[in-house]
C-alpha cells in the first residue's frame, strides 16, 4: 500500500504516543479507534477523519487543530486564529460581553490587515456585542448610543455636558 501525502501527522503522532508513554493498544483502547487503523495512521497508510483526528487528540491531551493542520484538514492560519479565539473565550477574567466586542475588535483588525474572518466571527452570545455595525473598522467604533457599554465605568458623566 502507497503512503499517503498527510505531511508527516504519522511520525507526529507516534512521537505524541511515545512521550506519553502509551503503547498503540492503550491508544486504542482510549480513542475507541482500531490498534490496525491506528498503526496505518502512523505508518502514513490511511488519512483519518477530523473525527478520529479529534479522539486521537483528546486521548494524546494534545490540540486536535494541530492535527488538523498536520493532515491537510485546516490551513495553519485558521488554526491560529481558532486558538486565539478559543483563549478570549476561556479567559475567566472578562464577562462574556467583553469576550464579544474583544472578538468583534479582533476581527475588524483582520480585516483591515486583508484576512478574512472566520465562520463564527460575527455570532456572539446575544447576537450584538455593542458595537456599531456601520463604523468602519478602526475607526470610530465604539458603543451605539442607548447602549450599556459604559454602565459599569467608574466615573460619572454628566448627562448634560
Amino acid at each position: 500500500m502507497a503512503s499517503l501525502n498527510v505531511g508527516n501527522l504519522g511520525e507526529y503522532l507516534r512521537e505524541q504516543r511515545r512521550a506519553a508513554q502509551l503503547s498503540l493498544r492503550q491508544l486504542a483502547d482510549a480513542t475507541g479507534v482500531s490498534n490496525p487503523y491506528l498503526s496505518q495512521i502512523e505508518r502514513g497508510l490511511r488519512k483519518p477523519s477530523a473525527d478520529v483526528l479529534q479522539q486521537v487528540a483528546k486521548a494524546l491531551r494534545i490540540s486536535a487543530e494541530t492535527l488538523y493542520v498536520r493532515a491537510g484538514i485546516l490551513d495553519e492560519r485558521e488554526r491560529e486564529e481558532l486558538e486565539t479565539r478559543a483563549v478570549i473565550l476561556a479567559d475567566p477574567s472578562i464577562n462574556e460581553r467583553q469576550k464579544s466586542v474583544l472578538l468583534q475588535i479582533y476581527d475588524s483588525f483582520r480585516r483591515e490587515n486583508g484576512f478574512v474572518p472566520g465562520p463564527d466571527a460575527d455570532a456572539d452570545a446575544d447576537g450584538d456585542a455593542g458595537l456599531r455595525k456601520d463604523a468602519e473598522p478602526g475607526k470610530g467604533a465604539g458603543p451605539r448610543e442607548g447602549d450599556d457599554a459604559g454602565a459599569d465605568a467608574t466615573e460619572d458623566h454628566d448627562p448634560h455636558s
